[in-house]
């Protein structure tokens, strides 16, 4: 085999001396308080029965997409899902991509312009930045949730076509903006904001609709982006919003024009998973019952200053340090709590945490136990 290339292996070299090399994890029987799965959906035996009972009565037994939509792939499951998909979260139009990264991809390296401006939360998702590398248009990001800063920057360039970009909760630290405040700006300057809904949907609302439609703030979004690989417990994502950007994208968008399109049994699944959510609240409200007793437990231990304010599923610990971090991650796992540590440069130098994410399935004697191990992790390595 040829030899790798020396300037590779040196980046690999210091991902090891910084204790920051990735590795592939083999699947976890411990207790998961580290996946996205919020609601359990893609565990479910229910939805995976009726999803191939939906396919045997509609008589589908294609196992491929066959194509990209714009050529053989647009199977007439897409159709039925994305106006379910549509009505359900009150858009005029919804469009399915392969994946979250690819929806981020398509719309930011197709809809911002050359002379437009995007101006993007700093603590927003590698997906969106990649996207935004994508633009011909000019980017800067403002700092976190501070829309004084936003305004600032808005008010530096008058009439631009201006694309305010943010997330509803913040995949790393778990917080939401203030999006009332953030509709009212965009309003008044007349701003494009686009919202990336991935961690929301299942979460917020009483459907599991998302934060963006539990304010009713939907008709001030120009774009939401709806991941499914989280809390709807399948894969892919939608992008909502008019009809004339749906068409816009089918035609510039080209992570969506340059791809397979997703197998009838994918788009199947996601149609049932959304029918799930509609049907069924148990779940989203013991997800928010299990939110409120971990935030509850963490003041009561008195490990309230270590993590970042949070009302979603997602609660960081901040323990600066990759070989900290990762000897407390290590010995919660050896307790039997899948917890994982995110590391820098995932995040930025001294930011190192431990993520939890919380789970309808997860016990409130699991929740107490895992913090309770937390705080004599910590406190001890304090003493």
């Amino acid at each position: 085999m040829k030899h790798f290339p020396e300037n590779l292996s040196a980046k690999l070299e210091i991902r090891k001396q910084h204790n920051a090399l990735r590795k592939l994890p083999l699947s976890s029987k411990k207790i998961d308080f580290s996946s996205n799965d919020y609601l359990g959906l893609s565990q479910s035996e229910i939805i995976f029965e009726e999803t191939h009972q939906y396919l045997i009565t509609n008589e589908i037994t294609q196992n491929g997409a066959t194509g990209s939509r714009l050529l053989s792939g647009n199977h007439k499951i897409y159709q039925e899902t994305e106006g379910f998909i549509a009505k359900f979260h009150k858009s005029e139009s919804a469009l399915i991509f392969n994946s979250g990264y690819d929806a981020n991809l398509g719309f930011f390296g197709s809809v911002p312009q050359k002379g437009d401006l995007i101006l993007y939360d700093e603590l927003c998702h590698a997906s969106i930045r990649d996207g935004i590398q994508l633009s011909n248009a000019k980017a800067y990001k403002f700092n976190h949730n501070d829309f004084e800063d936003l305004e600032k920057l808005i008010l530096r360039n008058p009439n631009t076509i201006i694309y305010i970009v943010t997330e509803s909760v913040f995949s790393m630290d778990g917080d939401c903006p203030n999006l009332e405040e953030l509709v009212s700006v965009s309003t008044k300057h007349n701003c494009y904001l686009v919202v990336d809904e991935a961690h929301a949907l299942g979460v917020f609302g009483s459907t599991g609709e998302g934060f963006v439609q539990m304010l009713g703030l939907q008709d001030h979004v120009f774009a939401r982006i709806m991941t499914f690989g989280k809390g709807l417990g399948c894969h892919g994502a939608a992008i909502l919003g008019s009809v004339e950007l749906r068409d816009y994208l089918i035609n510039f968008a080209r992570s969506f024009i340059y791809t397979t399109g997703l197998s009838p049994h994918s788009v199947a699944t996601i149609l049932v998973a959304y029918q799930h959510l509609k049907q069924d609240s148990d779940s989203i409200l013991k997800l928010r019952e299990n939110i409120i007793s971990f935030n509850q437990q963490k003041n009561m231990l008195g490990l309230k200053p270590l993590f970042v304010r949070s009302k979603s599923a997602i609660q960081s610990a901040i323990i600066p340090g990759n070989e900290k971090v990762k000897t407390i991650a290590n010995k919660l796992q050896e307790k039997g709590f899948d917890v994982k540590a995110i590391l820098s440069p995932t995040v930025p130098e001294g930011q190192e945490r431990l993520r939890f994410c919380l789970h309808s399935y997860n016990s409130h004697e699991e929740i107490s136990e895992v913090l309770r191990l937390l705080s004599t992790f910590v406190f001890m390595g304090r003493g």
